[in-house]
């Protein structure tokens, strides 16, 4: 049996059209968003640490299992949290920033800038005394009398 003509080129348009519904790389557009990450603030952590041991203490088969599927946390995040509460308190469980600790403080941050600004001042004065002498060996030079000063009275 012969296969039906084609015409050229229509295939080729129905490729191109196929693409740009699926994207770049050839997968298909979603338009679902990404799912963002869970943060738990302190008091959250406290009480769900609360409710597992209730659920614990209750004896009840299955009872913390069912608590963690309900609240949708993992056993790690309790085991996690309730090392951060032994070892620290409540201020423990406290959530860290991320990423690599500052190497210095507010403090010490401080202090550089004042130390900087410190050489700056320490700089401009240097070159404001050379200008002072440079002044009076002018009028020396040139012989005039320069205003008489007390430094107490500065």
């Amino acid at each position: 049996m012969p296969k039906p003509s084609q015409v050229p080129g229509r295939e080729k348009r129905a490729e191109t059209s196929e693409r740009k519904q699926r994207g770049v790389s050839g997968a298909a557009l979603e338009s679902v968003p990404p799912k963002t990450r869970r943060r738990f603030v302190a008091s959250e952590k406290m009480r769900l640490l609360k409710a597992a041991e209730a659920a614990v203490a209750s004896g009840e088969r299955g009872a913390l299992e069912a608590m963690l599927r309900a609240e949708g946390i993992y056993g790690s995040h309790l085991h996690t949290w309730r090392k951060q509460f032994g070892a620290q308190g409540p201020a423990g469980l406290t959530p860290k920033k991320p990423g690599r600790k500052p190497k210095f403080d507010a403090k010490d941050r401080e202090l550089l800038a004042l130390n900087k600004r410190y050489a700056k001042l320490e700089k401009k004065l240097l070159i404001a005394n050379a200008i002072i002498d440079l002044q009076k060996k002018a009028h020396e030079i040139l012989g005039i009398a320069l205003p008489e000063y007390d430094e107490e009275n500065l």
